[in-house]
């Protein structure tokens, strides 16, 4: 029993250290890197809101680079960066008008 649970942690061990380096990723393996459910997933890929690949229309696959970029789109500013812009606007606003 506790050679049967040795040998499971080293398994999963084993494909953590794996996914970090793999560029393409199956739809289980996509689920699990963006934490989705299946069902999840399967509505953003049915309604064309996440890119993905399906060879011969059968398997879907995603590109990690893919996904990060999906994750990291619609960049919320900080509050610091709002009142930057703002002092930039006011001070460009004024020194055009004369």
């Amino acid at each position: 029993m506790e050679n049967q649970i040795l040998e499971n942690l080293s398994k999963s061990e084993s494909l953590y250290r794996s996914q970090p380096t793999k560029e393409i990723l199956n739809f289980v393996e996509a689920c699990t890197f963006l934490s989705y459910s299946k069902s999840y997933l399967y509505k953003l890929t049915h309604s064309r809101r996440i890119l993905h690949y399906k060879p011969n229309n059968k398997m879907l696959y995603f590109k990690r680079s893919d996904l990060e970029d999906w994750l990291l789109r619609n960049r919320v500013k900080t509050a610091d960066e709002i009142e930057q812009e703002a002092i930039d606007y006011v001070a460009k606003k004024k020194g055009g008008v004369r």
